[in-house]
């Protein structure tokens, strides 16, 4: 594979800075001058981008993502591949997907289910979920779509919270974990059912897709839709027991067109595989919504991670723009370049992550893997869409998230006791990471939690609890949560700083770094680490580990304790669950564990 492109050694935190050039890409990006863009960007100028629904009755997702390319030749055109687990492919062209989409937005109607009703997902990544993710909207009820690997419990929590009117699942989920909470439910209306195709699913007290689907009809009117509208539902966990569910507008669907045509560089030939469940908010807003947005084809994989199936999958289906996670880079990293070698996977071009900050080594490996670097990107649940990226033609300083997107103005601030901003930070100092309100995708509310949103806003700032530094060039760099940072000896200890250090030896394939209580320093620094096949957990190992960390890092900030681990608590989205390793050293209540991954 030809390199695209070419490092130069700039020292940025000591890693190279890898830098671009508009010869070294292959298609003009949609992003090449990014102070002029950012001066010259109007959210209103992009809402123009987008049609509108006809007679200017407002904006609605499905109708942009959707209706609006299923018009003449463009009904043809390819919107969904869909890879089974075992090998199949499903295709739905955007007249298909209309058709469809249509017929499931008929089903809900039917029902009397309408505009702000809830629906709930519980379903693997099978082509009926997208149908019923666009169907919701087009029909302007709300939807909420659940991770298929939720136990009972936080199935029935946001059920709850959420009200939900509808579940829509499969017959498998449905028996071993929805029909023992069923009776606690009282809200929830009906649970449809999404067996195999052509096989009535003859559950009591449940309703078949499929059998709705035929008889639905495949026209339907989008209602008049305010970008106001509540759309999407999606849950967010915290140190409590009580996951938050935060509220995302049809407004928010300017957000996900403009950041995946500058963040994610989306072109009119592109094919675009994210790897994200939609029971993530990536997973939704880029999974489903934003490629469909751009009229590109959209690649499914059902499976779960494996390296060789996803190199077959970038292969075989020529993707040209890839958005993973940086679990998934650094369980490639574990097996190998050499792995990569034995496919073609010329046809990339860009490649981008998120769910956590990305560690220098991992952005610098995929250099090395497959001749392009692995683009960083910050959000949250609550922003809706990508803030801060790493764009295809902007120098890269591999462990920065990059820089504000265009019309997202960011800072660094210190706070006052009362939560309001004392001071705006002056470069290369580490305070919380905070947007000035007004994006489109900003989330609304945390759903029937009023108190809790207010205290995400305080003087014209959204703070996201996230501590970070900018730097003299305007890159910005994440130091950890708010409540991770370590404090020892009167130093403030960037967790992510510590673990980017250790997975830089060879044995060690992940890490997670805690503050652990020391009646002397307040706090010293424990790491928990997973290790690379072909080493062993030993006392030699741990303190051949503690003096690479030093040289690195210093006395100061280096861990004093390192504890082997076969795996690391994450998420189902990739985060390291450092909360969890403190809870569990501590002796402390776990909190909401629901998002565990298996």
């Amino acid at each position: 594979m030809a390199e695209m492109i070419a490092p130069i050694a700039v020292a940025t935190g000591g890693w190279p800075k890898i830098a671009k050039s508009p010869t070294d890409l292959r298609v003009q990006p949609n992003l090449l001058d990014y102070a002029a863009t950012r001066t010259s960007f109007s959210w209103e100028e992009i809402r123009h981008e987008l049609s509108g629904l006809p007679g200017g009755k407002g904006i609605n997702i499905a109708h942009e993502a959707v209706d609006r390319h299923a018009l003449g030749s463009g009904s043809y055109r390819l919107a969904l591949r869909w890879l089974s687990k075992k090998g199949e492919a499903r295709d739905f062209t955007y007249g298909e997907l209309r058709d469809q989409t249509s017929q499931f937005a008929n089903v809900l109607r039917s029902l009397g289910i309408g505009k702000g009703d809830r629906v709930f997902a519980l379903m693997g990544r099978i082509p009926e979920l997208y149908v019923t993710a666009l169907g919701t909207l087009k029909n302007t009820s709300v939807l909420s779509p659940l991770f298929s690997a939720f136990g009972p419990e936080p199935i029935k929590q946001r059920l709850t919270i959420g009200e939900g009117r509808v579940l829509v699942t499969t017959p498998n989920l449905y028996r071993r974990k929805v029909a023992v909470i069923r009776s606690e439910l009282p809200k929830l209306e009906y649970i449809i059912l999404v067996g195999k195709p052509g096989e009535a699913t003859d559950v009591p007290g449940t309703l078949d897709y499929h059998t709705l689907m035929a008889q639905a009809p495949v026209d339907f009117t989008i209602p008049e839709t305010d970008p106001e509208d509540m759309a999407l539902l999606h849950f967010t966990s915290g140190t409590t027991g009580t996951p938050k569910g935060a509220v995302h507008v049809h407004q928010a669907v300017v957000n996900h067109y403009m950041t995946s045509k500058y963040a994610l560089d989306l072109q009119p030939d592109d094919i675009f595989w994210c790897t994200a469940d939609p029971g993530w908010v990536t997973g939704t807003s880029y999974g489903i919504i934003s490629p469909l947005l751009h009229g590109i084809t959209n690649v499914i994989d059902e499976a779960e991670f494996d390296a060789e199936r996803w190199y077959g999958i970038i292969q075989d289906q020529r993707v040209s723009v890839w958005y993973t996670a940086p679990t998934a880079v650094r369980m490639m990293m574990k097996i190998g370049i050499d792995v990569v070698k034995d496919f073609d996977l010329s046809s990339l071009r860009f490649i981008a992550s998120v769910g956590e900050p990305l560690n220098p080594e991992a952005v610098v490996w995929g250099q090395e893997a497959f001749g392009l670097p692995i683009h960083d990107n910050w959000w949250q649940t609550e922003t809706g869409g990508i803030m801060i990226a790493n764009y295809a033609a902007m120098d890269i300083k591999p462990g920065s998230m990059g820089k504000p997107l265009p019309g997202i103005e960011a800072s660094i601030v210190k706070r006052e006791p009362d939560g309001s901003v004392a001071e705006i930070l002056a470069p290369n100092t580490e305070g919380e990471l905070a947007l000035r309100p007004g994006w489109p995708s900003m989330f609304r509310a945390y759903l029937n939690n009023e108190t809790r949103y207010n205290k995400c806003f305080n003087g014209g700032w959204y703070f996201s609890g996230d501590l970070a530094k900018r730097d003299e060039d305007g890159y910005f760099w994440f130091v950890g949560r708010a409540d991770d940072v370590i404090k020892s000896a009167g130093h403030l200890i960037g967790p992510f700083e510590v673990e980017s250090a250790l997975i830089e030896h060879p044995a060690i394939a992940e890490a997670g770094v805690i503050g652990k209580p020391d009646p002397v320093v307040g706090e010293i620094v424990k790491a928990f680490v997973s290790l690379n096949s072909g080493f062993e957990g030993s006392e030699d190992l741990r303190r051949e580990l503690q003096g690479f960390a030093r040289k690195r890092l210093g006395a100061v900030v280096a861990p004093k304790e390192i504890e082997f681990q076969d795996r690391l608590p994450k998420t189902r989205s990739g985060k390291i669950m450092r909360r969890l390793l403190k809870a569990r050293e501590l002796g402390l209540p776990e909190g909401d564990t629901s998002t565990l991954e298996d």
